[in-house]
Formats: structure tokens, C-alpha cells, sequence
């Protein structure tokens, strides 16, 4: 059967501007420690279950995969030194890089890669994206085959993901439930001390070892050498905190900063900033399982009330508006104005929805956050166009796990919850995939089901492309997710420290310090 190796990918590649960068090149020194301010801790470093951008930024530096996350977002190499893929799209054979170590002294073989993935297939919550193999292979321990019932043609797209990775484990992690897998991988970072509600910190893997084939930094691929000594998190919900804390020198590094407050370090020569964008999308969306919000002419209701500008301006963010969960000039994004019933507006036709439904005052819980402020004003802005309607709001405010947590399982007794989905909208709808369909506002609805098997198994881009329209139409006509808009996102930083590179997700390796 012929067969083509397979690097290149077809993702567009995000911005990244940096506003304020130290000038004087220098050559790298060794050791020493940067604290970075976090605005909360992980809840879990089990890689197969992760999904929010508080556990990503560090699982992603502990373990990796067998491909990654390319700095364009295509799909590069990482524990796999090439991999072959079957004219079919149905085999896909991947050489394992020789001599790669886990945290523990181990050598990784093809053994741990086949338990890690029969552990996925298990407890993560995206197991669906491996339904259609039809088995492994482990010929020899350096080469492991994936063999598909039906062809996929973006499955390494698929495997790519930075969120629920396809994290290599070692094969005595096999049987470990979702959350019990030891913290132990093969990146170029472990974990040291780990205070829930406090901090964690990330010492550098003295045994790591690098891809020799990289020749520079790669997204969560490329060449990984470290510095320092290690990273110290600490967590800090509220962003006025975080900067307070890189202004007195008390942390190096501060992410997911509101525009308004990096102004206080912006022009001074002891202070970076970096504005990346696309960053995330702010999305809300309903809960059909709880009352009133099982009823889809009140989730219309909510989607007819919500004027995106005004949401938009409260959060004090680099913003633009789109309708789509894709971006302008990506593979899926769709041409021309699809009704997908954006920025609405529109007071009577919500009045108009909610008399049809027969809703009698009911109360509707908008649960939200203060760990990001973006989340807390837009939901604070969208309660009060929900009043003008007539609708009887009860905002909610919880820290941001318990938030994930209800948001996923459909816990809290929640209606309307909202999140930025920062990975999703660049990687393509293979990424949404686990989101739209895992999520209990999307219970059993097969017409959904039926769209992503015509996407994953459409040989023609245009029918794909299809397919993903055809997925946005029905979520927006079922009101289950209500788009707000498109998100930058920006990290300060003391000068102190170089060679922050501004990306996705912040990347502590390459990184040192005077």
C-alpha cells in the first residue's frame, strides 16, 4: 500500500505582537528560579483528563506526545521521530524516538505508548476521539501502529491537541483511574512541590532529552532546552494581584492580564508586555437538562437579548467581533454572512420568545467567576440586557475549578455559564469536537453525531468544510453556545527576564534570567 510521511499541517498561525521587549541581545545563562503569577491552580496533572488553560500551560511541560502542537499550530513531531500514513488514511505508523527518558530514569518504548493510549481510551473525557481504531501494533519497541476502522484524513490533527493530550505515560500507569496517574513524564520539566490553592513548581528534567532533529523553538515541539532552575506558579485569581505582584518584584511573570491594568507597566524600561492575538473566544452557553433553559425558545430568548458590543467593551480587552468558532482565514472558517443569529440585540424578539414559551418569572442562574474579570463583567452585562427582557437573573460567583467542574459535568444547578476556548477555534473543529459533543447541553443529539462522522471521514477539504458549517448552523439555531467574540490575550513581565516568546500558551523553556 503506498504510503507518504506526514509533516505538514494546515492550521493558520495566531499573531503574536510583542508591545514592549528588552533590546539587548545576550547569550543565555544557566540556573536560577522565575515566579510566575497564575490566576489559579490546576485541579488535576493527570494529562488525559485535562481541558482549561489553568492545567494545560503546565501538563504540557511535564509530559508529551507522540505529535504536538507545532508553533503555527500544525501538527508536528515530538516522542515520534516521523510517522508514515497509509494511502487509506487508515494506518498510521509512527518511529519512536530512541533514548527518550521518563522523569523516573525510564526509557520510553513502544509498551508505554500503547498503555497510554488503552488508559485514554478509558478515563478521558475525549476517548471518542479514538472510536474508530481498530487496534495497535508494537512490531518492535521503537515503532507503534495505529490501525483505524474507517479512513480519517486529519487524525494527526486530531492527536495534536494540547487539551485531553495524548500524553505518553509509562505503561505502569495503564490502570490508573482518571486523576490517580503518577505526575511523571518525559518533558523537559517535573513537578516538584505541589500546595493546592498555593502554588506549584517545576523543576527542570536534568534527563531530558531534546528531539536532535529540532533546530529551534517549535510550539510545544521544536528544541526544548532549559535554563533555570525551576518555575515557581503562584496562584492568584484576581489579575490586580498578579500585576501588583510583577510591579513590587515579587513575581517575574503575570499571564492573562486585562488591557486596562498592563497600561501600569506599559513604557517602562523594567517592564514587557506581550499581546497575542487570536488568544481565546468567549463563548456562552445554556444548560437544556435544568429548567427554564431546557425549554430552546428561552435559550433563544437569552441569544435574541445579548448585544456582543457592550459585552465586549465592559472587559476592558483586545477584542473584534466574529460570529464563527473559527477565525478569519483558517481552513474552516466559512465565506460570505451564514445566519448564525450573532449579536441579536434585540429586546422584543426575546419578549416575544419568552411569551411563547410560557415563561412565568422563572429564575435563571448565570454562574460565573472572578478568577478572570473578562468572565465576571461580560456575565454581569449580560444579566442586565436578560432583565430588560423580563427575565428573572440570579448571578452566581464561584471559584474557576468549581465553575469547570459544573460546566463539564452539568452540576451546579446552573442555566447559563460561559468560558473562553482558547486552543478550539485555532486547531480546527476536530478540537471543538469533545466540547460539543461531551458537554451535557448536547445530550443525544445525533444530528451533530451524524455531521462529525461526515467530517472526519470527507476526503474533500469542501465537503469538511461543510460539515463544520453545517455543526455551527445547528449550534447556533439550538442556542446552545452564544458567541460573544474573538480575545487577545497578554502577559507582563519583568526584563529580567528573556526570550519569553509570546505564543498560545506561555513556555518555560528557552526562557532564563539575569
Amino acid at each position: 500500500m503506498a504510503q507518504r510521511q506526514f509533516w505538514m499541517g494546515t492550521a493558520a498561525a495566531a499573531i503574536a505582537v510583542a508591545l514592549a521587549l528588552p533590546c539587548v541581545a545576550a547569550e543565555p545563562k544557566q540556573g536560577g528560579a522565575v515566579v510566575y503569577a497564575y490566576a489559579s491552580g490546576p485541579r488535576t496533572l493527570d494529562p488525559h483528563i485535562v481541558n482549561n488553560t489553568v492545567e494545560i500551560e503546565v501538563v504540557n511541560q511535564i509530559y508529551e506526545s507522540l505529535v504536538a502542537l507545532g508553533e503555527d499550530y500544525s501538527a508536528k513531531p515530538e516522542l515520534a521521530s516521523h510517522v508514515e500514513v497509509a494511502a487509506d488514511n487508515k494506518t498510521f505508523t509512527f518511529a519512536l524516538r530512541h533514548g527518550v527518558k521518563f522523569q523516573n530514569g525510564k526509557e520510553m518504548t513502544a509498551a508505554d505508548v500503547i498503555a497510554s493510549f488503552e488508559r485514554y481510551q478509558k478515563v478521558s473525557p475525549n476517548a471518542e476521539a479514538l472510536a474508530e481504531v481498530a487496534g495497535y501494533d508494537t512490531p518492535d519497541p521503537y515503532t507503534f501502529v495505529i490501525r483505524l476502522k474507517t479512513p480519517n484524513a486529519i487524525f494527526l490533527d486530531v492527536l495534536k491537541t494540547p487539551s485531553y493530550p495524548f500524553s505518553i505515560l509509562p505503561a505502569e500507569e495503564r490502570d490508573k483511574p482518571a486523576g490517580a496517574a503518577a505526575v511523571i513524564g518525559t518533558g523537559p520539566f517535573k513537578l516538584g512541590e505541589w500546595v493546592k490553592d498555593g502554588h506549584l513548581t517545576l523543576q527542570r528534567f536534568d534527563g531530558y532529552v531534546s528531539d536532535p532533529a529540532a533546530t529551534g523553538l517549535d510550539g510545544y515541539a521544536g528544541k526544548k532546552i532549559v535554563y533555570v532552575d525551576s518555575v515557581r506558579y503562584n496562584f492568584i485569581p484576581e489579575p490586580n494581584a498578579r500585576v501588583a505582584a510583577v510591579q513590587a518584584g515579587n513575581a517575574d511573570v503575570a499571564s492573562q492580564i486585562p488591557l486596562s491594568l498592563s497600561k501600569r507597566v506599559a513604557g517602562n524600561a523594567q517592564f514587557g508586555v506581550q499581546q497575542v492575538f487570536p488568544g481565546c473566544q468567549q463563548v456562552f452557553f445554556t444548560q437544556t437538562q435544568n429548567k427554564p433553559t431546557d425549554n430552546p425558545l428561552v435559550r433563544r430568548a437569552i441569544q435574541a437579548v445579548m448585544g456582543v458590543d457592550d459585552i465586549m467593551d465592559s472587559v476592558g480587552e483586545v477584542t473584534k467581533r466574529n460570529a464563527q468558532f473559527s477565525y478569519p482565514g483558517t481552513t474552516y472558517y466559512t465565506p460570505g454572512t451564514p445566519d448564525f443569529h450573532y449579536d441579536m440585540h434585540d429586546v422584543d424578539k426575546a419578549k416575544a420568545l419568552l411569551k411563547e414559551a410560557g415563561y412565568k418569572g422563572e429564575k435563571i442562574v448565570l454562574q460565573t467567576t472572578a478568577a478572570y474579570s473578562w468572565h465576571l463583567s461580560a456575565t454581569l452585562v449580560l444579566s442586565e440586557q436578560m432583565k430588560a427582557a423580563g427575565m428573572n437573573v440570579d448571578v452566581q460567583t464561584v471559584d474557576w475549578n468549581t465553575m469547570s467542574n459544573d460546566r463539564m459535568r452539568g452540576t451546579g444547578g446552573w442555566n447559563v455559564s460561559l468560558t473562553n476556548y482558547c486552543s478550539q477555534p485555532l486547531l480546527g473543529p476536530q478540537q471543538w469536537r469533545p466540547f460539543i459533543l461531551t458537554v451535557p447541553q448536547a445530550k443525544d443529539d445525533h444530528f451533530m453525531e451524524e455531521a462529525y462522522q461526515r467530517f472526519f471521514q470527507s476526503p474533500q477539504l469542501a465537503d469538511r468544510q461543510k460539515a463544520w458549517t453545517d455543526i455551527q448552523q445547528h449550534i447556533t439555531d439550538e442556542a446552545y453556545f452564544i458567541k460573544v467574540g474573538d480575545y487577545g490575550s497578554i502577559n507582563v513581565f519583568r526584563t529580567r527576564v528573556h526570550d519569553l516568546v509570546p505564543w498560545y500558551n506561555i513556555r518555560f523553556w528557552g526562557v532564563w534570567r539575569d
